[in-house]
């Protein structure tokens, strides 16, 4: 009878499992943040260079100084701020900026882009609203299948028009909610959900590994959720 290898022996097999646990514990500790680290340090990077490639003194000889750059970038920031809303009615900087931009926004191509990131930014940056409104559900590509949606503004009167009671609705990539389609949905079609923004871009960002504890609340008084699949000629979003 041949005898029975001692690695794989219980106590073998017991330590090798806690070996295996600790490691993934500790990939899980230190992944999130490592990660988190690098991302600070490559953005910083970006950002150093902006200024820091042309701020070399021969005191430090004649290198980039890590750090002077992104300061310079912030100062400069700053200052620009500071001018627009300060001294800008007084040096007419306002009506400058806002020749500049109507003049960005008339160059084919170059407009669309300088316009979006100029929306975009803009309702990040404005505290008294929120650049989503609501998190929601939306059936795509095809009836009893969702995905996750945010509320963006309401429907221009041109398009209520043509297509009834819709809600403009920002359906974003995962893991990158940065990108994503705008769809028009009819707002019989959509499920709205008792959820903070913040989880809903949560859940998109983690790909559903993250769960809300929060559930499906009451739809507002002049929206349903939908129980049913769409009518005919509505199973695809538009603009999907």
């Amino acid at each position: 009878m041949t005898p029975p290898d001692p690695l794989l022996s219980p106590g073998r097999r017991t330590l090798a499992s806690r070996l295996r646990n600790y490691l993934i514990a500790g990939l899980l500790a230190l992944a999130p943040t490592a990660v988190t680290l690098w991302v600070l340090v490559k953005l910083f990077n970006v950002v150093d260079k902006l200024l820091g490639q042309y701020l070399k003194f021969d005191v430090f000889g004649g290198e980039r100084v890590p750090g002077l750059g992104l300061a310079a970038t912030l100062a400069l920031l700053l200052l620009v701020g500071w001018a627009v809303s300060v001294l800008g009615g007084m040096l007419g900087l306002r009506s400058l900026i806002a020749n500049w931009e109507y003049f960005m926004s008339r160059i084919p191509g170059a407009g669309i882009l300088y316009g979006s990131t100029k929306s975009i930014g803009e309702a990040l940056a404005t505290h008294h609203r929120q650049a989503f409104q609501k998190v929601v559900l939306v059936p795509w590509p095809s009836p009893g299948i969702y995905r996750i949606g945010f509320i963006a503004s309401e429907a221009a009167p041109d398009v209520r028009e043509k297509l009834g009671d819709v809600e403009v609705v920002f359906v974003p990539h995962s893991p990158n909610p940065a990108s994503g389609f705008v769809h028009y949905v009819p707002r019989s079609s959509i499920v709205y959900l008792d959820w903070p923004v913040e989880e809903g871009l949560r859940v998109v960002v983690s790909g559903g590994v993250v769960q809300p504890h929060a559930h499906a609340g009451p739809a507002p008084p002049h929206a349903h959720a939908a129980t049913v699949p769409p009518p005919a000629g509505a199973s695809r979003i538009p603009g999907a």
